[in-house]
């Protein structure tokens, strides 16, 4: 009987050691690093000079991520945006989905990438670079003039998500994108929803 409780003990302490690594490995910040892809849809705002209004923005972004510490990665990223002209309200009526004759601006991105894992699944995330844009727009002074120009200057934006799994995440963030040249002020907010992938 005494052998019978000792085996009885011995087999559910072993099943509670093997439980362990599989506890820890829920309780574990997810690893971030490593390739990325990410795609971000969203409302834009612009209020400089002759234009105050919103639209709908997107940005495609990939990179690579170093892990420095078990909760924290930093890397590169490249990435293309559209921040102007889209009316996605416009599909529903007889108005032009893609205006001509508002704002635009769209361009590239390159610059740094990073996560914060709070848990196993919500997180922190940053980004800044350099931003090189070409836009259409009115000048900002007593008989404004649409321009289409170019140039470079730079971007910065911030998130908060949640990992769905060790590969897919969703977030929210809040971006700026700061373009102006010749008295033309495209600076334009981004606040939009996103998804990414980690290979």
């Amino acid at each position: 009987m005494k052998m019978k409780k000792t085996l009885l003990t011995l087999a559910l302490g072993t099943a509670g050691l093997l439980a362990v690594p599989a506890v820890l490995a829920q309780n574990a910040p997810t690893d971030s690093a490593g390739w990325f892809v990410n795609a971000n849809v969203g409302r834009t705002a612009i209020n400089q000079g002759p234009y105050d209004g919103h639209d709908t923005g997107y940005a495609l972004n990939g990179g690579y991520r170093w892990s420095l510490a078990p909760n924290f990665a930093l890397g590169a990223e490249l990435g293309y945006n559209d921040l102007g002209n889209i009316h996605t309200k416009n599909i529903f009526n007889s108005q032009p989905v893609v205006n001509p004759t508002k704002s635009q601006l769209h361009g590239w991105t390159v610059g740094a990438n990073g996560r914060f894992d709070l848990s196993s699944n919500w997180y922190l995330s940053g980004r800044a670079g350099l931003y090189s844009w070409t836009g259409h727009g009115l000048s900002n002074d007593s008989n404004p003039i649409r321009q289409g120009i170019n140039n470079n200057s730079w971007y910065a934006g911030a998130g908060v998500g949640y990992n769905i799994s060790d590969n897919l995440s969703v977030g929210l963030n809040y971006d700026y994108y700061d373009a102006r040249k010749h008295n033309v002020n495209l600076s334009t907010d981004m606040i939009s929803a996103s998804a990414e992938y980690r290979f």
